[in-house]
C-alpha cells in the first residue's frame, strides 16, 4: 500500500474526511494569496510615493531656510547701518558737514498762544578742518554750504550782530544745487 492508495485510520482518518481533497483547497486559496499580494503591492507603492513627498518638502524646507538666513543676515547689516547713521555723534557729525549749526534755547507755545522761553539765534561755529577723505565724501553725498562762496549776481549774507539776532537779508540767496542721489552701500538695493 503505497500512494493515494493507502487507507488512514484512527484520528487521521476522521481528519481526512473532514477536509476537501488537495484540489479544491489549493483552488480556495488562489484568491486569497492575490489579494495579499495586491495589498502588499499597494501599501509599497503608496509608501514610496509617500517617502518621495517628504522629501520633496525636505527640499524645500532647506532652500526655506537658507533663503530665511540670507535674508535675517541681510536685515541685520541693514540694522547696524541705520544704527550707525544714527547714533548722536553720526547725526551731529552730518549736520556740521551740511553747515547746520545747533538750535538755541527752544521755544514752547501754550493752549493760549503765548509763548514760553526766550528766542535765540544759532551760533555758527567755526568750521573743523577737513581732512580729503570728508572733501570727497562731502561732495558725492552734500552740496557745499551757500554761505563759502555766493552765487554771481548775489549779495552776500551780513553776519549776525552782536544782540544775537540777524539783520534783513537785502535779496534772496541762491537756492543750492540739488544732491546727487546717495548710492546704498548693500548690494543689490
Amino acid at each position: 500500500m503505497s500512494g493515494p492508495a493507502r487507507q488512514l485510520r484512527g484520528r487521521a482518518a476522521r481528519l481526512g474526511r473532514l477536509l476537501p481533497p488537495a484540489g479544491a483547497r489549493s483552488a480556495a486559496r488562489t484568491p486569497f494569496v492575490l489579494l495579499v499580494v495586491v495589498l502588499l503591492g499597494g501599501g509599497l507603492i503608496s509608501l514610496l510615493l509617500l517617502n518621495s513627498a517628504l522629501n520633496e518638502g525636505s527640499f524645500k524646507l532647506s532652500e526655506l531656510r537658507r533663503q530665511t538666513t540670507e535674508l535675517t543676515d541681510e536685515q541685520q547689516a541693514l540694522q547696524h547701518d541705520v544704527d550707525g547713521l544714527s547714533a548722536p555723534d553720526a547725526l551731529s557729525r552730518r549736520a556740521t558737514e551740511l553747515g547746520m549749526v545747533p538750535g538755541g534755547s527752544p521755544l514752547f507755545l501754550n493752549p493760549d498762544g503765548t509763548v514760553k522761553g526766550v528766542p535765540a539765534a544759532g551760533a555758527a561755529q567755526p568750521a573743523p578742518a577737513l581732512s580729503p577723505e570728508m572733501v570727497q565724501g562731502a561732495a558725492v553725498t552734500a552740496p557745499a554750504p551757500a554761505t563759502e562762496t555766493p552765487a554771481p549776481g548775489a549779495q552776500p549774507v551780513p553776519a549776525p550782530t552782536p544782540s544775537g539776532t540777524p539783520p534783513r537779508a537785502t535779496a534772496p540767496a541762491a537756492p543750492p544745487a540739488p544732491a546727487p542721489a546717495k548710492t546704498s552701500p548693500t548690494p543689490g538695493r
